[in-house]
């Protein structure tokens, strides 16, 4: 377990792999933590270092009170890679963890050389629709929600067909702080990054889960079709986790990025 304090909260992280790798860093999606990516890293090349976080108020990193900003989390992905040394890392973000991606691209061009948004936007719904959800998670908890948000993450045959982890996953979401869940979503429900997204050149890899109902493949697209030179990947029978569903299609098509653009 490893814990460091930074920007006034305490951030879990692990860094794992070759310390002398190409970095890559992996970000969490909402009511997720790092093990989010569990299924995955074993897959990878094993010459690359592998660094992942929880986001603010997920998993064991602290759940402050109060507000949370996109600003905030950018800023703890920054001060927990400058805390590693981390130079121009590849940067892996999944739903909330892409809009990270995409602030950090474009305030730290120091820190991120390629990145990989996944099942993100540069702005995912409406406010409306996040005041909403929030209003229902303060009157009911999480798990007013629950069924709901595990039926957009995980497609309905991968549900059926894995009953036991299915409720991992439900548990972990179940799990989320409440008042991390509830900052975070209120930062996604403020978030509008087209204008600065669409001024990022770097190389860039989009991945949709074609059945995915939190960020549906057009909209990730969208985002991908602002930045020049970027590509997009679909893959099928997936949802918003198709980490979590497809593993090894994911980890294929995230290791001929990685191939290009970290040379392992």
């Amino acid at each position: 377990m490893q814990m460091i304090d930074l920007n006034g909260i305490t951030v879990h992280y692990a860094d794992q792999g070759d310390p002398n790798g190409a970095p890559v860093v992996f970000s969490n999606s909402l009511g997720t933590d790092l093990r989010l990516w569990d299924q995955l890293l074993p897959l990878l090349p094993k010459s690359l270092r592998l660094i992942r976080y929880d986001t603010r108020g997920h998993g064991l990193t602290s759940a402050p009170d109060g507000d949370y900003f996109m600003g905030d989390l950018v800023a703890d992905a920054a001060a927990l890679l400058d805390h590693l040394k981390v130079k121009d890392c590849i940067f892996v973000g999944l739903s909330i963890g892409g809009m990270i991606a995409q602030g950090l691209a474009a305030e730290r061009m120091d820190l991120v050389r390629a990145m990989v948004l996944s099942n993100t936007a540069a702005k995912i719904g409406t406010t409306a629709m996040w005041q909403s959800r929030m209003a229902d998670v303060r009157k009911g908890g999480i798990e007013a929600l629950e069924e709901a948000i595990l039926e957009r993450w995980l497609s309905a045959r991968w549900r059926r067909e894995n009953p036991s982890t299915l409720a991992a996953w439900r548990h972990m979401l179940c799990r989320t702080p409440t008042k991390g869940y509830l900052g975070c979503a209120g930062a996604i429900s403020e978030t509008d990054l087209f204008e600065s997204t669409a001024r990022l050149t770097l190389p860039t890899l989009a991945i949709a889960g074609a059945e995915d109902g939190s960020t549906p493949p057009d909209l990730v697209r969208e985002t991908a079709d602002l930045i020049k030179g970027s590509r997009f990947q679909l893959i099928r029978g997936a949802a918003h986790l198709p980490c979590v569903e497809q593993p090894e299609e994911y980890a294929a098509i995230l290791t001929t990025f990685l191939k290009e653009q970290a040379h392992v």
